[in-house]
């Protein structure tokens, strides 16, 4: 047993070095992904926190506010058209026990007076405008804005025409294929490969465990973004509807396992984007940026736009050797 020691130790300590040499020199392995955006301001939903969710109202206050990626939700109404909501039924968003997919569009209530916003229980948002719109005409708006369109059903045809959107609009290299669930995610792949990618939660894990056994340098990866929750705000602003998923030591635990700037910090060099959700206290925000996550999604794009304007502006003052960004990064301006 004991010689057996001298050839393990050195062959373990070898990998450990190799392991964390490329982990912070990545590009030795691995060609940086190039995507046209880069983005530290996401509004979720357009912006739920100051105006009725997912709609165009607050897309414009989204943009206004300087955002750099617009998140929607899309379903398939029962005439086929694209819709830009993130329930499937329609009772919380509008009172009225309906399914988009049964509903043709003409046909669909509008949203309540005022909205419950999901990450921050208690706080209501209102806005003029509380028609759903079509995800044709959110591309039409804004041409130029990077969007994550998540995929809300398991459907080929809503796949197919978002896709076929995405073309029309000629926007495939901005617009992120987003969805939790494997079997959507391979469809959408398929339809579009293209299009740049989330993690799905089951990814996610993946991504980890390689990361813990230092197998991550070593392995190539398709995706270009990871979207996922700060385990932190899980109790505070997020409320889970599994109470597993609410117990204390593991929500600890979660946040010690993802909470890894040295894990950011390898992504970004590949040039795979972090994006935190949904945070909507500046405190969450700056514990985001502090641990090396590429950007922020808020339900507060104004709140957030503030945020930044201060955050990258101490950066600026620090220089560059102390921002902690990927190497030729630049921070943008807010």
């Amino acid at each position: 047993m004991l010689p057996s020691l001298y050839y393990l130790v050195p062959v373990l300590g070898g990998y450990a070095a190799t392991s964390y040499y490329l982990l912070k020199h990545p590009h030795i392995l691995h060609r940086r992904k190039r995507l046209p955006f880069h983005c530290r301001h996401i509004s979720h939903r357009g912006g739920a926190g100051e105006r009725i969710e997912n709609t165009l109202g607050a897309f414009d206050n989204a943009v206004a506010n300087h955002t750099d990626l617009l998140e929607l939700d899309c379903h398939l109404t029962k005439d086929g058209q694209v819709v830009v909501s993130h329930d499937g039924n329609l009772l919380r968003q509008t009172g009225h026990d309906v399914n988009i997919c049964d509903t043709p569009y003409e046909e669909l209530p509008q949203y309540k007076d005022s909205l419950e916003v999901t990450f921050l229980p208690g706080h209501m948002s209102s806005g003029s405008d509380r028609r759903f719109p079509l995800l044709e005409e959110v591309f039409q708006k804004f041409p130029d804005k990077p969007v994550n369109v998540e995929i809300k059903q398991d459907c080929d045809d809503l796949i197919k025409k978002v896709s076929d959107l995405v073309k029309k609009y000629h926007r495939t290299d901005r617009t992120i294929w987003a969805s939790t669930n494997d079997r959507v995610m391979k469809k959408c792949r398929r339809e579009n490969p293209d299009m740049p990618v989330m993690f799905t939660p089951r990814r996610g894990i993946l991504l980890l465990i390689l990361y813990y056994t230092g197998l991550l340098p070593f392995v190539p990866l398709s995706e270009s973004v990871v979207e996922t929750y700060m385990p932190s705000i899980i109790n505070r602003t997020y409320f889970p509807g599994n109470s597993l998923m609410r117990n204390r030591f593991l929500v600890k635990l979660q946040d010690k396992l993802m909470m890894r700037k040295s894990l950011f910090q390898h992504l970004e060099a590949r040039g795979i984007q972090v994006y935190l959700w949904v945070l909507n206290k500046e405190s969450d925000f700056q514990r985001a940026f502090d641990c090396g996550a590429t950007g922020v999604m808020t339900d507060f794009p104004s709140k957030l736009h503030t945020f930044l304007q201060q955050y990258e502006g101490g950066q600026r003052a620090r220089g560059p050797q102390q921002q902690g960004g990927a190497a030729g990064e630049q921070p943008q301006q807010y």
